[in-house]
């Protein structure tokens, strides 16, 4: 279990309680270790969430404290509503599903009042998926699949004036403009940094190579490249 996941249980455990609960309690719905419990919770008390108690004794959450997890703003709850809308209509399916059962997950422990409020966002973006739009959001998992397995792919790509070439890139990241999307990429061919369009892309090819973090090849060195910014889209 991710410790993002665990303080979020930890918190959800604690809400509503009338008497402590033992951390050996939580040690056991969770997995862990007692030692583990008593690290994420005094983890949690110094980012400010009111839990009182200690080892020996149990915690509760102080009484009229009623807050959402990891102390969300009501405009911090809109962004996030309104981020995982733009996520679900404009990013792969992997990450919209991601998107969509991350918010689900807060809005379930949200107080009424932010749950109201998430409920009256009005800003939207749209899903649309015909045909085509699926497949391009298919793509992008794909893309995306690539660049945490570190897997050299190899792209048959057109151009801004309809030049095909096969190209072998070592995929870095991925950026939306708003519109379109690119693929920040070490280019074999260039030997150097570029930016690929997903909808230029004529074919997609996986390949049995795995590329290294290479200083002067990697992430770091990308957006170092880029001077803080994307730009010389092929």
């Amino acid at each position: 279990m991710r410790r993002a996941d665990r303080l979020f249980l930890i918190i959800h455990a604690l809400r509503g309680r009338r008497t402590a609960l033992q951390a050996r309690a939580l040690a056991q719905t969770l997995g862990v270790s007692l030692r583990t419990v008593y690290r994420d919770v005094a983890d949690l008390q110094l980012s400010g969430v009111p839990i009182e108690g200690e080892a020996g004794v149990g915690y509760v959450l102080r009484k009229g404290a009623d807050i959402p997890p990891l102390m969300f703003s009501a405009d911090e709850l809109e962004a996030l509503v309104v981020g995982t809308r733009f996520v679900r209509a404009f990013a792969g399916e992997k990450l919209a599903q991601g998107a969509q059962a991350a918010l689900l997950k807060i809005e379930a422990v949200l107080p009424p009042a932010l749950r109201e409020r998430s409920a009256r966002t009005r800003i939207y973006a749209p899903v649309w998926r015909d045909p085509h739009q699926a497949a391009f959001a298919a793509r992008l998992d794909r893309l995306h699949a690539a660049i945490e397995a570190h897997q050299v792919l190899q792209l048959a790509y057109r151009d801004e004036g309809g030049a095909l070439s096969t190209r072998q890139v070592e995929p870095l990241c991925l950026a939306f403009w708003g519109g379109k999307w690119t693929l920040g990429s070490w280019c074999r061919l260039r030997r150097d940094f570029r930016n690929f369009r997903p909808d230029r892309i004529e074919s997609l090819a996986d390949t049995a190579e795995c590329f290294e973090d290479r200083a002067g090849c990697n992430m770091e060195a990308y957006l170092k490249a880029m001077g803080g910014y994307y730009a010389g889209m092929e």
